[in-house]
């Protein structure tokens, strides 16, 4: 089910769904890739309130970005964009794009998870890499480090806090479009378990695998 591909059915049904812009104005789903092929990541959520947990998505948005920025030449010659989608309210949104150096006009929110659950996105766990399993490569900073920098972040914008999101929901990445197709799946099994982005890009044909 994690690497599943939505089928046509699917896909239509999502892209007749609604997330907000950056600034809380109603997008359709489908529209983000109508026209070009689309790397869609969704993120866990904005912000968290147990510290320990919420910059795993950071650090890899951040990764992700910098990757975006040294590729620009090559998406825009194969007409590729990319998005967040996160599960918070909308108003987060310039905040988070401040933490991850992540464009806030290419951040998009579903606070309903009507998208998320759409696709497929519907296991909720707290829970970290499984014992015995490889990490991802993208958690590249210490437990103590992020822990530390977390609850600096949700002192300073405590009056977000509560509008992050559900904790526990999980994301994934796709490459949609153009049009009503979908050629990559990933969803997440646990809180760490975002996609390889080398795995991401190739599978956007941005890369070539090793």
């Amino acid at each position: 089910m994690s690497a599943n591909i939505p089928d046509n059915d699917t896909l239509s049904k999502a892209s007749d769904l609604e997330v907000l812009d950056f600034e809380g104005k109603k997008v359709s789903f489908g529209s983000l890739f109508t026209e070009r092929k689309m790397i869609l990541v969704f993120i866990r959520h904005f912000f968290c309130g147990t510290p320990i947990r919420w910059q795993n998505c950071q650090q890899y948005v951040s990764k992700l970005n910098s990757e975006y920025e040294k590729l620009s030449n090559a998406l825009e010659e194969s007409n590729t964009g990319m998005a967040l989608i996160g599960c918070g309210d909308w108003d987060l949104i310039e905040k988070y794009s401040e933490m991850t150096g992540f464009p806030s006009s290419r951040i998009y929110a579903n606070p309903s998870l009507g998208v998320f659950h759409a696709l497929g996105m519907n296991l909720q766990t707290l829970a970290r890499t499984p014992a015995g399993q490889k990490k991802a490569s993208y958690l590249t900073e210490g437990i103590v480090k992020v822990t530390l920098s977390s609850a600096w972040e949700t002192l300073k914008n405590i009056r977000l806090f509560g509008k992050q999101g559900n904790i526990a929901q999980l994301g994934g990445e796709f490459i949609m479009g153009p049009g009503n197709q979908c050629t990559f799946a990933h969803r997440m099994q646990h809180t760490e378990d975002h996609a390889e982005i080398a795995q991401l890009l190739e599978g956007a044909n941005l890369v070539k695998g090793s």
